[in-house]
């Protein structure tokens, strides 16, 4: 009784300094200051987490896509450590480096596909994207076409919510939320017709670079048409238009390919990455861009590369890096993504079956989702279905946005058929109790 009471001062006490201090990213303010956080969690084991009165939930959506090889890996804190004790910190700026970004950036090119060998290293997905915009305008300047400076996005993307990657978002409660954002954004429904006809509009000589999710994550898990990409390769090709692979969600291993792009049939000009590279045991993403671009960026440019992050290359940040993707290489990881992702896809195909309600499952790798009929003026299901799976233990997503009705899935790299099962079994009870 005492170990309760002790756990319910403490959720009231850090619920209180929360509403009171701290703003929660993409919430609703209001509730928060109303009702307090839903959940403080204290502990993470594998697939589950738990918090601050002891609850366990599975966590079936990684967190954030981004805790790929499961929660609490003494490995990554022992690195960590060691590094932090060794030099926690050091600039990369300028002509200064150190050896876990050099090792790093090498690794990773073992990972890329194509000649994408070379990384410059952000703190996040956001900044990524933000980067991969700079650069591929940079590009077109010292290349004597300084009018290419146009990027074109699919609607369903997100990008992130720094200035530039919000303005590429296709998602419009993302752009409603600030009163302007930046210019020379453009939108394509996900069809070649689309493109073809926004590139016409456009000017192919003003544009720099199209921008897509490999698979749209947070846009609704969305699979592209079939042979989409490889027409928008060619088109591409044709215009003299930079392909950005936005693989923050998608890469090292998720879609069961070391990145989402290989599944499609074409090597992007340029990945930008994050989340997985250390499955969120550090804050880090990236730019990768191709050998050719690099070349032709150091030899044709006049300046500087005046752009850069105080925590670009963070030294114990890489570390856990390089730690992380050994893991998920000496665990056979990504062979494990392929294995349950057929097995979730299956349990959702089995789902859909008995539920007249559900209308589209889809999945590849650790990546799925279940959408439900949402009639026009209709109020969406999913929230209450993400409400009932709480109760029954289970963490996992809604997405509403454009009129969708979607549950959303991206369990940990690590989970095992019995898990799997077991979240199957939570989903389909919770759907049944609701619809």
């Amino acid at each position: 009784m005492t170990s309760i009471m002790t756990n319910e001062a403490l959720k009231q006490e850090l619920a209180e300094l929360d509403k009171k201090h701290f703003i929660h990213p993409t919430s609703n303010m209001k509730q928060l200051q109303e009702e307090g956080p839903a959940f403080i969690f204290t502990e993470g084991d594998g697939i589950y987490l738990k918090d601050v009165e002891g609850r366990t939930l599975m966590d079936s959506l990684s967190s954030l896509w981004n805790v790929n090889i499961g929660h609490g890996r003494e490995e990554l804190g022992e690195v960590a450590k060691e590094q932090m004790s060794k030099l926690a910190f050091t600039s990369a700026f300028s002509n200064w480096s150190h050896e876990p970004v050099i090792r790093l950036a090498a690794e990773i090119a073992k990972w890329t596909p194509g000649d994408l060998n070379v990384t410059f290293f952000t703190s996040g997905g956001s900044e990524a994207n933000d980067t991969a915009f700079k650069t591929v305008r940079h590009y077109w300047n010292v290349n004597g076409k300084p009018e290419k400076k146009k990027i074109i996005s699919r609607k369903k993307s997100y990008h992130g919510v720094a200035m530039g990657s919000t303005s590429a978002t296709g998602l419009e409660e993302f752009h409603t939320f600030t009163s302007s954002i930046a210019p020379d954004f453009h939108y394509v429904d996900s069809s070649i017709e689309s493109l073809k006809a926004t590139i016409e509009k456009e000017g192919a000589d003003t544009i720099a670079a199209f921008i897509s999710e490999p698979v749209q994550g947070s846009g609704g898990v969305n699979l592209p048409p079939e042979g989409y990409f490889e027409e928008v390769r060619k088109i591409c090709d044709e215009h003299d238009i930079l392909i950005i692979s936005d693989e923050v969600i998608c890469g090292f291993g998720r879609t069961g390919t070391l990145f989402g792009m290989e599944n499609f049939g074409i090597v992007p000009d340029i990945i930008t990455m994050a989340k997985g590279v250390t499955s969120g045991y550090a804050p880090l993403g990236g730019m990768v861009i191709s050998e050719r671009l690099h070349k032709e960026l150091y030899e044709k440019a006049a300046w500087n590369f005046w752009h850069g992050y105080t925590y670009s290359g963070h030294p114990t940040a890489a570390a856990i890096a390089l730690k992380n993707l050994e893991i998920i290489k000496e665990e056979n990881l990504i062979d494990n993504v392929r294995a349950m992702g057929a097995h979730m896809l299956k349990g959702f195909e089995q789902m859909k079956e008995q539920h007249e309600q559900i209308i589209d499952v889809r999945g590849i790798g650790l990546l799925g989702a279940i959408t439900l009929e949402r009639k026009p003026g209709a109020d969406p299901v999913t929230p209450k279905i993400v409400a009932e799976a709480l109760k029954r233990g289970l963490i996992c997503r809604s997405v509403v946005y454009d009129g969708q009705d979607t549950l959303a899935f991206a369990p940990p790299f690590i989970i095992n058929e019995e898990q799997m099962d077991e979240m199957l079994d939570i989903v389909n009870q919770s759907i049944g109790a609701v619809v």
